[in-house]
């Protein structure tokens, strides 16, 4: 009996130490995995409405007339109260949509850097290389009445001739460069929230296109004592 006792000893000795509890190269249980499941389409059996296929050549920017081009794309040459001038001049009297410009708000431009100027409508602009092939773009804000804003953006192609490749005029509430897209802060319609849009370069198309919109809810003021 007491050999047969040592032997057993011995055997508990020579086996492997099992993981304690705790032990940072074990493995841990995170409990139980929710089962994934895909989406569910709603009315399989209802006919979907067509998309046109896209042109072939998709659609050009606007190439800006009246300018010198510039050097190496370079787009920090270029004055962009003069850029913003050539751009109505090709699209004179429009007054409504993206070409579009208030007859005062277009005065006002005619008259920005001299002495009958009160504001310049054309407000600082920022470079952002929003097309990926390296060279800055020129993002431009003009004010327009209402808390309106009419945002543009023009890129410079290897002839050095400056193309807008954005413009869209909304009540803006702010705007924002995120990576290479423009996005606009906008009221949404609904009390408390507002629509983020966001514009991104389509190299199909040539040009920005707004790629995303959400809703999203206005954060709480903190109450001032």
């Amino acid at each position: 009996m007491r050999t047969l006792a040592f032997r057993t000893v011995i055997g508990l000795l020579l086996l492997p130490p099992l993981a304690a509890c705790g032990d940072p190269g074990g493995l841990v249980s995170a409990g139980p995995t929710p089962t994934a499941s895909g989406p569910v389409r709603l009315w399989p059996w209802r006919e979907g409405a067509d998309v046109p296929p896209a042109p072939p050549g998709g659609v050009p920017p606007v190439y800006v007339q009246g300018l010198a081009p510039v050097h190496d794309q370079n787009v920090h040459e270029v004055d962009a109260v003069a850029l913003v001038r050539a751009d109505l001049r090709a699209h004179r009297g429009a007054v409504v949509g993206a070409d579009g410009m208030p007859k005062e708000t277009a005065d006002a431009i005619g008259a920005c850097g001299t002495e009958a100027s009160e504001r310049c409508p054309v407000l600082d602009p920022y470079y952002r290389d929003l097309t990926g092939n390296g060279k800055d773009e020129v993002v431009v804000g003009i004010e327009l009445p209402d808390h309106m804003m009419s945002v543009r953006a023009y890129t410079a192609d290897p002839d050095g001739r400056l193309n807008r490749i954005m413009a869209t005029t909304e009540t803006v509430i702010g705007v924002e460069l995120a990576g290479q897209n423009v996005v606009l802060r906008v009221p949404s319609g609904h009390p408390g929230y507002e629509l983020i849009s966001t514009w991104s370069w389509d190299d199909k198309q040539r040009s920005m296109l707004p790629t995303r919109e959400q809703i999203v809810r206005v954060p709480a003021r903190p109450r001032t004592s």
